[in-house]
């Protein structure tokens, strides 16, 4: 499962309740995007989750990972920095 630090977990927060509609329900969700033998990432602030996707809650910051996002951020860290307005995510594995 996808792990979150403090600071993404802050980043989250933020990105989520800058919006009046996602703030109660909302949150960061993650799909992965197939360009023939590529993977990408993408985020969007979300109202809901996905039907079928998990549902990950760190400090009150909610992450909705689609199925393939799931499975390829299985057993990864999410890292964020925040400077002035702008948020950078890093992942990166997960030391047990």
């Amino acid at each position: 499962m996808l792990a979150l630090t403090d600071s993404a977990a802050e980043a989250v927060r933020a990105l989520v309740s800058s919006s009046d509609e996602t703030a109660e329900t909302g949150g960061l969700r993650v799909a992965a995007e197939h360009e023939g033998d590529m993977v990408s990432l993408e985020f969007n602030v979300v109202v809901l989750p996905g039907e079928d996707d998990e549902v990950i809650e760190s400090d009150g910051a909610r992450v909705f990972l689609e199925l393939t996002a799931a499975s390829l951020l299985d057993g990864k860290v999410l890292d964020a920095s925040i400077e002035d307005d702008r948020i950078a995510f890093l992942l990166t594995d997960r030391e047990d």
